[in-house]
């Protein structure tokens, strides 16, 4: 059994970006801008953007992040939204979600300007890559890709099978694995919450990706031998020996299904660092184009 190890890939992945951002220093262009709002205090949520700037500032991208309390308003939101539409200096934003019950999610991500939406989610990005057009690929699915590439995963002609269909990974994923290309090509089967008997069809995976959002909901009886594994899941679960009380587990039983992979993705360790990446991918692209 091999570990898909995210965090080294992602590392390399950021050293190509600081370079290409170095040369661009050279040239006299412009250093690329990603923007991050958050609004509230989401404990998860700044754990992300925090991430995320950590990331911008090791390979000399410029960021800034843009905080608001929870009580804020619609109207005022997508003021922000409009200012940042209209700043020639940003190139990329997102909209880190959830954002709080009273802010319409749909409204507020489809008011950003497509060309600056580098987490993927606006219906102009999400319909050009459904047509296999430039976009901005959601960070996630596309992290997913690179991250099976660059560890070797043979994917032409496999069955990969995914567990979850949010817009957010699920479904953009299962895009992506059946285009024909030789990074993909995969025939595809996309499983739910509402699937009857879903091991039936895990069973079937030569990769299982499981974005599902439920701890462990995978077992080692779920899993074929051989299969390679990537699990989307992050979760605090409690934990006495800890020292503070909790440790994080994916959506998949790593312990009990690991032996039966050819490889499997750690948590943490695994996606999430390849979700960052890409992000910063789409935003150098936002600034090149």
């Amino acid at each position: 059994m091999e570990r898909i190890d995210g965090k080294e890939i992602a590392a390399r992945i950021k050293e190509e970006l600081a370079a290409e951002i170095s040369r661009r220093a050279a040239k006299g262009e412009k250093t690329p801008h990603l923007a991050a709002v958050l609004v509230g205090n989401d404990a998860a949520s700044e754990t992300y953007v925090a991430a995320k700037v950590k990331a911008c500032q090791a390979i000399g991208m410029k960021s800034t992040e843009l905080r608001f309390p929870a009580e804020i308003t619609e109207e005022q939101l997508l003021e922000v939204i409009d200012r940042l539409n209209r700043d020639d200096d940003v190139d990329g934003y997102i909209v880190q979600l959830p954002l709080p019950r009273h802010l319409p999610a749909e409204k507020i991500l489809g008011r950003i300007d497509p060309a600056k939406d580098v987490d993927g989610f606006h219906p102009v990005n999400a319909g050009r890559m459904l047509l296999g057009l430039p976009a901005h690929l959601p960070a996630t699915p596309a992290g997913i890709v690179e991250m099976l590439s660059r560890h070797g995963v043979e994917t032409e002609r496999k069955h990969c099978v995914i567990v979850g269909r949010s817009n957010i990974v699920g479904t953009p994923l299962s895009v992506l694995m059946s285009r024909k290309s030789a990074h993909a090509n995969c025939t595809v089967t996309l499983c739910h919450s509402g699937t009857p008997n879903i091991k039936t069809f895990t069973l079937q995976a030569d990769i299982l990706v499981v974005a599902i959002g439920v701890p462990r909901f995978i077992t080692a009886d779920m899993v074929k031998e051989g299969a390679v594994v990537v699990d989307v899941g992050i979760h605090r679960v409690p934990s006495p020996t800890s020292r503070n009380g909790f440790r994080l587990v994916g959506d998949v039983d790593f312990e009990n299904v690991a032996p039966r992979c050819s490889a499997i993705t750690p948590v943490p360790g695994g996606v999430g660092p390849m979700t960052i990446v890409s992000l910063l991918r789409n935003t150098l692209q936002a600034a090149t184009r």
